[in-house]
Protein backbone atom coordinates (compact mmCIF):
# COMPACT_ATOMS: atom_id res chain seq x y z
CA UNK A 1 0.00 0.00 0.00
CA UNK A 2 1.60 3.54 -0.71
CA UNK A 3 2.60 5.52 1.88
CA UNK A 4 0.07 8.25 0.53
CA UNK A 5 -0.38 10.06 3.54
CA UNK A 6 3.28 10.20 4.41
CA UNK A 7 4.98 13.72 3.97
CA UNK A 8 8.30 13.67 5.31
CA UNK A 9 10.50 11.68 7.12
CA UNK A 10 13.34 12.74 9.58
CA UNK A 11 16.25 10.68 11.67
CA UNK A 12 16.82 12.26 15.13
CA UNK A 13 19.04 10.72 17.18
CA UNK A 14 21.72 7.50 15.55
CA UNK A 15 24.29 6.60 17.67
CA UNK A 16 26.53 6.17 15.29
CA UNK A 17 26.03 9.55 13.19
CA UNK A 18 28.15 12.15 14.43
CA UNK A 19 25.42 15.08 12.79
CA UNK A 20 22.76 13.74 15.42
CA UNK A 21 22.75 14.40 19.40
CA UNK A 22 23.87 12.80 21.84
CA UNK A 23 26.37 10.80 19.06
CA UNK A 24 27.73 7.42 20.73
CA UNK A 25 24.39 6.63 22.98
CA UNK A 26 21.32 4.76 22.29
CA UNK A 27 18.26 7.14 22.63
CA UNK A 28 15.14 5.49 21.25
CA UNK A 29 10.99 4.82 22.52
CA UNK A 30 10.26 8.58 22.24
CA UNK A 31 6.81 9.65 24.40
CA UNK A 32 5.98 13.30 23.14
CA UNK A 33 4.26 15.94 25.27
CA UNK A 34 3.91 19.61 25.90
CA UNK A 35 4.85 20.54 29.25
CA UNK A 36 4.72 24.07 29.92
CA UNK A 37 6.07 26.37 27.11
CA UNK A 38 8.67 23.26 25.71
CA UNK A 39 7.83 20.44 23.77
CA UNK A 40 9.25 17.64 25.90
CA UNK A 41 10.32 13.88 24.68
CA UNK A 42 11.18 11.42 27.20
CA UNK A 43 12.94 8.44 26.07
CA UNK A 44 14.60 5.12 27.17
CA UNK A 45 18.46 5.25 26.64
CA UNK A 46 22.09 3.16 26.89
CA UNK A 47 24.71 6.02 27.35
CA UNK A 48 27.55 4.90 25.18
CA UNK A 49 25.58 1.87 24.04
CA UNK A 50 26.33 -0.11 27.72
CA UNK A 51 24.34 -0.90 30.71
CA UNK A 52 20.63 -1.22 31.63
CA UNK A 53 18.25 1.02 29.97
CA UNK A 54 17.19 4.24 31.80
CA UNK A 55 14.85 7.01 30.80
CA UNK A 56 15.67 10.31 30.02
CA UNK A 57 14.53 13.22 27.93
CA UNK A 58 14.94 15.81 25.31
CA UNK A 59 13.11 19.01 24.59
CA UNK A 60 12.61 21.83 21.89
CA UNK A 61 13.73 25.52 22.59
CA UNK A 62 11.14 27.31 24.79
CA UNK A 63 8.26 28.66 22.57
CA UNK A 64 9.12 26.53 19.37
CA UNK A 65 6.62 24.84 17.63
CA UNK A 66 6.57 20.83 17.07
CA UNK A 67 9.25 19.70 15.20
CA UNK A 68 11.21 16.90 13.84
CA UNK A 69 14.63 18.49 14.05
CA UNK A 70 16.30 20.62 17.28
CA UNK A 71 15.78 18.05 20.04
CA UNK A 72 18.65 18.35 22.50
CA UNK A 73 19.15 16.20 25.17
CA UNK A 74 19.47 16.64 28.77
CA UNK A 75 22.75 16.60 29.89
CA UNK A 76 24.37 16.49 33.84
CA UNK A 77 26.80 19.11 34.52
CA UNK A 78 29.52 16.37 33.49
CA UNK A 79 28.00 16.83 29.91
CA UNK A 80 27.12 13.26 30.32
CA UNK A 81 23.04 12.08 29.67
CA UNK A 82 20.66 12.76 33.00
CA UNK A 83 18.71 9.97 34.10
CA UNK A 84 15.30 11.72 34.83
CA UNK A 85 15.62 9.36 38.28
CA UNK A 86 17.20 7.78 40.41
CA UNK A 87 16.72 3.77 41.59
CA UNK A 88 16.24 4.49 45.11
CA UNK A 89 13.25 2.16 45.35
CA UNK A 90 12.55 0.51 41.86
CA UNK A 91 15.77 -1.41 41.55
CA UNK A 92 14.79 -4.70 42.70
CA UNK A 93 12.41 -4.92 39.67
CA UNK A 94 13.84 -2.72 37.05
CA UNK A 95 17.58 -2.32 38.08
CA UNK A 96 19.20 -5.49 35.95
CA UNK A 97 17.15 -5.00 32.97
CA UNK A 98 16.29 -1.19 33.16
CA UNK A 99 13.21 0.56 31.76
CA UNK A 100 11.79 0.83 29.12
CA UNK A 101 9.30 1.70 25.92
CA UNK A 102 7.47 4.92 28.54
CA UNK A 103 4.25 6.33 28.14
CA UNK A 104 3.61 10.03 29.60
CA UNK A 105 0.11 10.60 31.09
CA UNK A 106 -1.60 13.07 33.20
CA UNK A 107 -4.54 11.93 35.08
CA UNK A 108 -6.41 11.86 38.37
CA UNK A 109 -4.42 10.46 41.72
CA UNK A 110 -8.26 9.64 43.60
CA UNK A 111 -5.99 8.88 46.77
CA UNK A 112 -4.13 11.92 47.03
CA UNK A 113 -7.47 14.14 45.68
CA UNK A 114 -4.76 15.50 42.92
CA UNK A 115 -3.69 15.48 39.09
CA UNK A 116 -0.47 13.95 38.58
CA UNK A 117 1.87 13.23 35.82
CA UNK A 118 3.88 9.67 35.85
CA UNK A 119 5.83 7.90 33.25
CA UNK A 120 4.57 4.71 32.89
CA UNK A 121 7.13 2.19 31.82
CA UNK A 122 8.15 -1.82 31.37
CA UNK A 123 11.30 -2.54 34.15
CA UNK A 124 13.01 -5.89 33.84
CA UNK A 125 14.49 -7.26 37.32
CA UNK A 126 16.81 -9.37 35.33
CA UNK A 127 17.88 -8.65 32.32
CA UNK A 128 17.28 -6.51 29.03
CA UNK A 129 15.19 -9.19 27.70
CA UNK A 130 12.56 -9.15 30.25
CA UNK A 131 10.59 -10.52 31.03
CA UNK A 132 8.73 -7.18 32.30
CA UNK A 133 6.59 -5.23 34.37
CA UNK A 134 4.87 -2.44 34.23
CA UNK A 135 5.31 0.35 36.75
CA UNK A 136 5.93 4.65 36.32
CA UNK A 137 8.16 7.53 38.23
CA UNK A 138 5.73 10.47 39.68
CA UNK A 139 6.69 14.08 39.42
CA UNK A 140 6.39 15.38 42.67
CA UNK A 141 6.72 19.55 41.50
CA UNK A 142 10.40 19.03 41.59
CA UNK A 143 11.60 15.36 40.97
CA UNK A 144 10.27 12.56 38.98
CA UNK A 145 10.31 10.01 41.79
CA UNK A 146 10.71 6.13 41.13
CA UNK A 147 8.16 3.47 42.82
CA UNK A 148 8.90 0.38 45.13
CA UNK A 149 6.52 -2.07 43.34
CA UNK A 150 5.41 -2.18 39.68
CA UNK A 151 1.74 -0.96 39.05
CA UNK A 152 0.85 -3.85 36.23
CA UNK A 153 1.96 -7.91 36.02
CA UNK A 154 0.96 -10.62 34.24
CA UNK A 155 -2.00 -12.29 35.09
CA UNK A 156 -3.43 -14.27 32.14
CA UNK A 157 -1.95 -17.56 30.63
CA UNK A 158 -1.99 -15.52 27.05
CA UNK A 159 -0.05 -12.95 28.67
CA UNK A 160 2.78 -15.56 29.24
CA UNK A 161 4.13 -13.54 32.05
CA UNK A 162 5.57 -10.83 30.30
CA UNK A 163 3.81 -7.20 30.29
CA UNK A 164 5.87 -4.32 28.23
CA UNK A 165 5.27 -1.26 25.81
CA UNK A 166 2.56 0.32 27.87
CA UNK A 167 0.70 3.39 26.06
CA UNK A 168 -1.82 5.07 28.43
CA UNK A 169 -4.77 8.09 28.90
CA UNK A 170 -6.52 9.25 31.57
CA UNK A 171 -10.47 9.53 30.51
CA UNK A 172 -13.72 9.31 32.08
CA UNK A 173 -12.21 8.98 35.73
CA UNK A 174 -10.02 5.85 34.41
CA UNK A 175 -6.70 5.34 33.44
CA UNK A 176 -6.30 3.35 30.17
CA UNK A 177 -3.53 1.17 29.26
CA UNK A 178 -2.99 -0.51 26.22
CA UNK A 179 -0.04 -3.26 26.33
CA UNK A 180 1.93 -5.91 24.09
CA UNK A 181 2.18 -9.37 25.82
CA UNK A 182 4.24 -12.52 25.31
CA UNK A 183 7.46 -12.42 23.89
CA UNK A 184 10.25 -10.69 20.58
CA UNK A 185 12.25 -13.60 20.99
CA UNK A 186 9.71 -16.00 20.44
CA UNK A 187 7.66 -14.00 17.63
CA UNK A 188 4.62 -14.19 20.42
CA UNK A 189 3.02 -10.81 20.82
CA UNK A 190 -0.47 -10.29 22.00
CA UNK A 191 -1.78 -6.39 22.70
CA UNK A 192 -3.80 -6.36 26.26
CA UNK A 193 -6.00 -3.62 27.68
CA UNK A 194 -7.06 -3.14 31.14
CA UNK A 195 -8.12 0.36 33.21
CA UNK A 196 -8.08 1.45 36.86
CA UNK A 197 -9.50 4.10 38.62
CA UNK A 198 -6.05 5.06 40.50
CA UNK A 199 -3.18 3.92 37.81
CA UNK A 200 -1.53 1.53 40.62
CA UNK A 201 -3.85 -1.32 41.70
CA UNK A 202 -7.22 -2.79 41.00
CA UNK A 203 -7.03 -3.21 37.44
CA UNK A 204 -9.87 -4.54 35.37
CA UNK A 205 -9.52 -8.05 33.99
CA UNK A 206 -6.83 -8.34 31.62
CA UNK A 207 -8.18 -8.56 27.86
CA UNK A 208 -7.21 -9.38 24.46
CA UNK A 209 -7.50 -6.36 22.40
CA UNK A 210 -5.27 -7.53 19.40
CA UNK A 211 -4.96 -11.16 18.64
CA UNK A 212 -0.84 -12.52 18.29
CA UNK A 213 -1.71 -12.90 14.24
CA UNK A 214 -1.99 -9.32 14.05
CA UNK A 215 1.99 -8.49 15.30
CA UNK A 216 0.55 -4.52 16.88
CA UNK A 217 3.17 -3.38 18.81
CA UNK A 218 2.35 -0.36 20.67
CA UNK A 219 -1.07 1.80 20.38
CA UNK A 220 -0.81 4.94 20.66
CA UNK A 221 -3.92 6.98 21.53
CA UNK A 222 -4.70 11.07 21.52
CA UNK A 223 -7.68 12.96 22.11
CA UNK A 224 -8.48 15.13 18.96
CA UNK A 225 -11.51 17.30 18.46
CA UNK A 226 -14.55 15.30 19.59
CA UNK A 227 -12.81 12.10 19.35
CA UNK A 228 -9.65 9.56 19.85
CA UNK A 229 -6.87 9.18 17.24
CA UNK A 230 -4.65 6.18 17.55
CA UNK A 231 -1.33 5.50 15.53
CA UNK A 232 0.34 1.45 15.73
CA UNK A 233 2.82 -0.21 14.65
CA UNK A 234 2.60 -3.97 13.07
CA UNK A 235 5.88 -5.81 13.31
CA UNK A 236 7.75 -8.95 11.57
CA UNK A 237 9.64 -10.57 13.97
CA UNK A 238 9.68 -14.02 11.44
CA UNK A 239 12.22 -15.09 8.73
CA UNK A 240 11.71 -14.44 4.95
CA UNK A 241 10.67 -11.34 3.45
CA UNK A 242 8.63 -8.64 5.42
CA UNK A 243 5.33 -8.39 4.90
CA UNK A 244 3.06 -5.33 3.17
CA UNK A 245 1.40 -4.62 6.58
CA UNK A 246 4.85 -4.23 8.68
CA UNK A 247 4.74 -0.52 9.13
CA UNK A 248 2.61 1.91 10.79
CA UNK A 249 -1.34 2.46 10.91
CA UNK A 250 -3.52 5.01 11.79
CA UNK A 251 -7.27 4.68 12.71
CA UNK A 252 -9.66 6.84 15.10
CA UNK A 253 -12.75 6.13 17.68
CA UNK A 254 -15.24 8.32 19.38
CA UNK A 255 -14.37 7.08 22.82
CA UNK A 256 -10.47 5.54 23.81
CA UNK A 257 -12.09 1.95 23.80
CA UNK A 258 -10.46 -1.44 24.99
CA UNK A 259 -11.93 -3.37 21.68
CA UNK A 260 -10.14 -3.16 19.00
CA UNK A 261 -13.26 -3.40 16.67
CA UNK A 262 -14.79 0.09 17.90
CA UNK A 263 -11.53 2.05 15.78
CA UNK A 264 -12.94 1.70 12.67
CA UNK A 265 -10.98 0.53 9.80
CA UNK A 266 -6.85 1.37 9.53
CA UNK A 267 -5.12 2.91 7.17
CA UNK A 268 -1.23 2.60 6.83
CA UNK A 269 0.67 5.47 7.20
CA UNK A 270 4.12 4.32 6.40
CA UNK A 271 5.24 1.01 5.36
CA UNK A 272 8.31 -1.26 6.76
CA UNK A 273 10.84 -1.52 3.47
CA UNK A 274 14.29 -0.50 4.78
CA UNK A 275 15.27 3.35 3.88
CA UNK A 276 18.72 2.57 5.60
CA UNK A 277 18.68 3.77 8.65
CA UNK A 278 15.30 2.22 9.20
CA UNK A 279 13.35 -0.84 8.38
CA UNK A 280 9.97 -1.84 9.90
CA UNK A 281 9.18 1.41 12.33
CA UNK A 282 7.69 0.65 15.99
CA UNK A 283 7.19 2.35 19.14
CA UNK A 284 5.06 5.30 17.36
CA UNK A 285 3.99 8.85 19.42
CA UNK A 286 1.75 10.87 17.91
CA UNK A 287 1.18 14.76 18.27
CA UNK A 288 -0.06 17.40 16.36
CA UNK A 289 0.97 20.05 14.96
CA UNK A 290 -1.43 22.76 15.70
CA UNK A 291 -4.70 22.90 17.99
CA UNK A 292 -6.47 22.26 14.13
CA UNK A 293 -5.36 21.02 10.95
CA UNK A 294 -4.26 17.31 10.22
CA UNK A 295 -0.87 17.80 9.94
CA UNK A 296 0.64 15.28 12.68
CA UNK A 297 4.06 14.15 13.39
CA UNK A 298 4.61 10.31 14.29
CA UNK A 299 7.90 9.76 16.05
CA UNK A 300 9.13 6.01 16.11
CA UNK A 301 12.31 3.51 16.22
CA UNK A 302 14.40 2.20 14.02
CA UNK A 303 17.25 0.05 13.66
CA UNK A 304 19.65 -1.04 10.59
CA UNK A 305 21.72 -3.80 9.89
CA UNK A 306 26.25 -3.21 10.71
CA UNK A 307 28.77 -5.15 9.89
CA UNK A 308 29.62 -5.62 13.44
CA UNK A 309 30.66 -9.55 14.53
CA UNK A 310 28.77 -10.71 16.83
CA UNK A 311 24.71 -11.45 17.77
CA UNK A 312 23.62 -8.69 17.62
CA UNK A 313 25.06 -6.44 14.57
CA UNK A 314 22.33 -3.54 14.71
CA UNK A 315 21.69 -0.21 15.93
CA UNK A 316 18.65 1.73 16.80
CA UNK A 317 17.65 5.05 15.79
CA UNK A 318 14.75 6.82 16.41
CA UNK A 319 12.78 9.03 13.94
CA UNK A 320 10.02 11.01 12.92
CA UNK A 321 7.07 11.05 10.11
CA UNK A 322 5.81 13.99 9.43
CA UNK A 323 2.27 12.83 8.13
CA UNK A 324 -1.20 14.68 6.97
CA UNK A 325 -3.75 12.43 8.54
CA UNK A 326 -7.56 11.81 6.86
CA UNK A 327 -9.87 14.16 7.47
CA UNK A 328 -12.63 13.70 10.51
CA UNK A 329 -15.96 12.70 9.58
Amino acid sequence: MPNCYLLKESKIFDPRDSLTAAYGSDLVDASVTKRGEHWWMVLAGQPGGYGATDLYSAYLPKGAALSASGWTPLMDGAGRLAPLSARNKSARWDGNGGRHSPSYVQGWDPHKKAWVERIYYAGAAGNLWGPYTIGFLEWDGEQWQDQPEPAFGASEDWERGSVYEPNLVYHDGKWKMWYVAGSNHEDYLVHGYSESADGRTSWSQHAVFAAAETKMFDFCVRQRDSGFEAVFARVWMGRGEMPPETGLWWCRAKNPSGALSDWGEPIQIMAGEDRGWHAGPWKPSLQFANDTGRRGFVFFDGMYRTADPGPFPFVFTLGCAEVELPAQT
